[in-house]
């Protein structure tokens, strides 16, 4: 259900700061129309830590709505207390996701058995698929893979998404978890090499931007067209590099705000780029031929208050 590409969907908002819900139907249906496999909203990409909890549900709502059936919807439900997490998926469960991926709890440190209980809950209390997200890089712990290989054996836990940059970690999950268990990059720049070794697919935040070719990509590795993928790579890495100049998602809404898809705007305390940053993102896109829907020398927002 969740090989191929997944985009990490960003939240947009209105000038005042507010969910811009037009803005995300255009969004989601974008992302549908370009051929992408499934959606994520709601996670880090969607800078969920600072969404009130009806917004977190709205957000997966029209995800839903707009996407009516033609992908699947794997809501961010993740956190450092199981409970509230349990809770949570609860609610995006009755709005008919597709599946639940749960970040590992940040700050609070669980131990490899505590993360086992941990999601092992929550797997016992929501019977939907589980995609366990494992970024020590923003959470500051890591999901071995040997707890890994434990979780795959709770039938609900259907793979991870894994964000840890260590090659030999991902190599070594592809060798242990047991087959039907989905591994997923969760880094653009290393999908390609993750898949070669046998992983299933990548969650993306270039896809935001470029969702039919990142998706070509993504395709040509798992039809192993690697010729196709190798020069897909190359062609797009300035602008998987330009997304991490800064904290994500604050690159990619920049280049979003360029190509005319929404707001430049974030909630504290993600803030605007350097001005740098924005130049650079606007030469990445420039020369990638990304720049098409500017308008008359000032960047205009399609249906935008």
């Amino acid at each position: 259900m969740f090989s191929g590409c997944g985009t990490a969907l960003v939240t947009p908002f209105r000038r005042d700061g507010s969910l811009d819900e037009e803005a995300m139907k255009r969004l989601v249906r974008r992302q549908v129309e370009a051929g992408v496999n499934f959606l994520v909203p709601a996670g880090t990409t969607g800078e969920s830590p600072t969404l009130t909890h009806d917004e977190l549900l709205r957000v997966v709502a029209i995800t839903v709505e707009e996407s009516a059936g033609r992908v699947p919807v794997l809501a961010g439900a993740g956190g450092n207390n199981t409970a509230a997490v349990i809770a949570l998926a609860r609610e995006m469960m009755a709005l008919k996701v597709s599946g639940i991926l749960s970040v590992t709890p940040y700050y609070n440190k669980p131990t490899q058995e505590g993360l086992y209980l941990h999601y092992k809950a929550i797997a016992d209390a929501v019977p939907l698929p589980i995609v366990v997200y494992s970024i020590q890089g923003r959470t500051g712990i890591n999901v071995e893979p040997a707890t890994l290989v434990r979780l795959a054996e709770i039938e609900n836990i259907v793979g991870v998404k894994e964000s840890s940059g260590n090659i030999a970690q991902v190599a070594a999950i592809l060798a242990q978890a047991p087959d039907g268990f989905t591994v997923l990059s969760g880094d653009d720049a290393l999908g390609l090499p993750i898949m070669a070794m046998g992983g299933h697919g990548l969650i993306s935040v270039i896809s935001n931007e470029i969702p039919a070719e990142i998706t070509e990509l993504v395709w040509a590795c798992l039809q192993n067209d690697f010729a196709t993928a190798r020069a897909l790579q190359q062609k797009y890495m300035p602008l998987m590099e330009a997304n991490f100049l800064e904290s994500n998602p604050i690159p990619v809404k920049t280049a979003m705000a360029e190509m005319g898809l929404l707001q430049p705007v974030w909630r504290l305390p993600l803030c605007p780029p350097k001005q740098e940053t924005t130049e650079k993102i606007r030469r990445v896109l420039e020369s990638l031929g990304l720049l098409s829907q500017v308008k008359g020398g000032g960047r205009h927002v399609a249906g935008a208050n």
